[in-house]
């Protein structure tokens, strides 16, 4: 039985455990790169690893099965007009009795066939609750000139940020805030794709920090989405050190172990732009996990689809080097006028009125109790 414990202990795996920040070495992940690229040695071995590990991640979660859709009610309010686009405060009731919030921007003239985003936040926050998730200028300013470009975005909090903070949630509370936001997002884009002239064909995903992590989560889940933009996060060596990144055992099954990087490569052939920088755990995107990832697009003969835009002088932000990456990216793969991508042009707003629910609206009827267990619809 000797040689059982050999090869258990060789892939470091005890089912269910959990891998959490600096997990890894750097040289540690990269043989683990090197052992997925022995398995995955052509298109057809790579898809059944691809499906493995896409059923890994829903396990761990624990949507095995789906969850039921349920009947959204919505609540949106507050428009806004800027130079080119509109923002409004939306709330979606993802599940009974829980709203997600956000904000909605789209462009000022309705255009046919228009491309849609899904822009989660990370962790970064204050004690004001007006200056952190989604009310921070990066988002603001991303949200704003992606809408001038032609798109719709939701922009949407994490759980315990924004209106949920103020309604008593918090969002280290417990591991299940992982699968309440990977569900929420499926929601905001079931949203999203309801919007008149919302193009299915041109659905993207982006954001920064532990939004980087729920961007490649959702796009290695929901096929709808056809461009992924994690940005300072994707590594084969860090997991992330919030429970809504790592808080459930998505990287360690009793079939497979995996890492962020082949989480973020499930999302192949479709577009992808990996954006790093050198004062995090990116600093060797460019000569680790973007070249894994280059090579599974290379098993498609789409190597060109992937990118990577590294910034090794910058730090761990969605900052406004990090956007113009992105502007350009999303300019050529979905076909839009990069020009019009000008923040120079996007007026920031008053954080404070970008909350859905207040004194003037108040919260609907029927909410869940905050921090109770979540019972997702069967």
């Amino acid at each position: 039985m000797k040689w059982l414990g050999v090869i258990f202990c060789s892939i470091g795996l005890l089912w269910g455990e959990l891998r959490v920040g600096q997990f890894r070495t750097p040289e540690e992940g990269r043989k683990e790169l090197g052992n997925i690229l022995d398995i995955a040695k052509d298109q057809e071995s790579w898809q059944v690893r691809r499906e493995l590990v896409r059923g890994g991640i829903r396990d761990g979660i624990g949507f095995k099965k789906w969850p039921q859709k349920t009947k959204m009610r919505i609540v949106r309010h507050s428009r806004v007009e800027r130079d080119g686009y509109t923002v409004e405060n939306v709330g979606i009731e993802t599940i009974p009795g829980y709203f997600l919030c956000g904000n909605l921007y789209l462009p000022k003239v309705a255009v046919d066939k228009m491309p849609v985003f899904l822009c989660p936040h990370g962790h970064w926050s204050k004690e004001d609750l007006h200056h952190h998730g989604r009310h921070r200028d990066e988002m603001q300013y991303r949200c704003g000139a992606l809408a001038r470009m032609g798109c719709g975005i939701f922009a949407y909090e994490m759980v315990g940020y924004g209106d949920s903070k103020r309604m008593g949630w918090e969002h280290r509370w417990d591991p299940q805030v992982m699968a309440l936001q990977t569900w929420n997002s499926v929601r905001a884009l079931d949203y999203l794709l309801e919007l008149p002239g919302a193009d299915r064909k041109r659905v993207g995903v982006t954001g920064a920090s532990g939004g980087g992590t729920q961007s490649f989560l959702v796009a290695a889940l929901d096929d709808r989405i056809t461009l992924s933009a994690p940005c300072v996060m994707v590594s084969c060596h860090f997991f992330g050190g919030c429970r809504c990144e790592s808080g459930l055992p998505v990287h360690v099954r009793e079939t497979h172990v995996t890492n962020n990087a082949e989480i973020a490569a499930l999302f192949a052939p479709k577009p992808q732009l990996l954006v790093s920088n050198g004062d995090d755990w990116t600093k060797h995107t460019a000569t680790l996990e973007y070249p894994f990832l280059r090579k599974i697009y290379q098993l498609y003969g789409k190597e060109d689809k992937v990118k990577n835009v590294h910034l090794p002088e910058e730090k761990h932000d969605y900052g406004k080097s990090k956007r113009m990456a992105l502007y350009d990216f999303v300019a050529e793969q979905f076909k839009l006028d990069r020009k019009l991508a000008d923040e120079l042009k996007v007026e920031l707003i008053d954080p404070g009125t970008l909350f859905v629910f207040g004194k003037d609206h108040p919260a609907p009827e029927g909410l869940l109790k905050p921090n109770q267990k979540v019972q997702f619809p069967n």
